[in-house]
């Protein structure tokens, strides 16, 4: 059930690749339509919270990051990936813990992905998942 934990390059690698295919379209948009910081946020938001929150559910623990990096996030139950685990993990995980922590806590969980056995960080506890490079079904 648990095999295969991806750890922090991976991850990171993956994040950046998700950052920018999610980034590079909205500042060049920005640029072109001369678009103020805050509606560059606005925008970020809205194609951001979607991208995060729907498309694990939608494709099986990953995004587009991920999957070129076939890793994926997976439950630690076993059970699907749905939109009740997503939303704990990037409401509750990424934007109240990291954001009320002023970003504290995700340098402990990068720790926490690079020295823990398991691989799992914060985010991953509060949701109960992991992320694995195991394909969906193994």
């Amino acid at each position: 059930m648990e095999k295969s934990r991806a750890g922090f390059w991976i991850r990171l690698g993956a994040n950046i690749l998700d950052g920018l295919l999610l980034g590079v379209p909205i500042a060049i948009l920005a640029v072109i339509f001369g678009l103020s910081v805050g509606d560059r946020d606005t925008i970020n938001t809205v194609i951001s919270v979607p991208y995060y929150l729907l498309l694990p559910v939608l494709w099986y623990g990953y995004t587009v990051g991920k999957r070129f990096c076939n890793i994926r996030i997976a439950r630690k139950d076993g059970e699907k990936i749905g939109f009740g685990t997503m939303a704990l993990r990037y409401i509750v995980g990424f934007i109240i813990v990291y954001g009320l922590t002023l970003g504290i806590a995700m340098i402990v969980s990068a720790f926490m992905v690079g020295l823990r056995e398991d691989k799992r960080a914060i985010h991953d506890f509060i949701a109960g998942t992991y992320v694995t490079y195991a394909k969906p079904g193994d």
